[in-house]
């Protein structure tokens, strides 16, 4: 599944943890230094930066921590498929679980997948192309 008609190159990373982050915004930028990955380390606050923002600003992907505080990933999800204006939008939830019911609630759900967190730095790239395959480039 791609989609379109969002936020020029905004990828959006709900993510406590700092070594997350760090790995998956180099493996973005070194795959194109034009996307920009704005990260917030807590679920209830990503909800809020949504609200706050224009849909001309809509990032052109989401990805979710399942375990990040306050609103996991799964909780972000089900309040965003509330809101047709996030509809349009892949999610991806990613944790470092590979539990089979984890991923089971994520897809019901409707996100575009559920990965694993990679354990070696090389990983990241080939996640982070793999997570840019289903932002469609206008």
């Amino acid at each position: 599944m791609q989609f379109s008609g969002h936020s020029k190159r905004l990828i959006l990373l709900a993510e406590d943890d700092i070594d997350d982050q760090e790995l998956l915004e180099n493996a973005f930028s070194e795959i194109d230094p034009t996307w920009q990955l704005v990260c917030i380390p807590n679920g209830r606050k990503f909800v809020k930066y949504l609200e706050s923002i224009e849909d001309k600003e809509l990032p052109a992907l989401m990805i979710l921590d399942y375990n990040i505080p306050e609103l996991t990933g799964v909780e972000i999800v089900e309040e965003l498929n509330d809101q047709s204006r996030y509809l349009g939008i892949p999610k991806i939830i990613w944790s470092t679980s590979s539990s089979p019911v984890f991923k089971a609630r994520s897809i019901e759900l409707g996100v575009v997948d559920y990965i694993t967190k990679p354990s070696d730095l090389a990983s990241f790239l080939t996640i982070a192309k793999y997570m840019l395959s289903f932002v469609k480039e206008s």
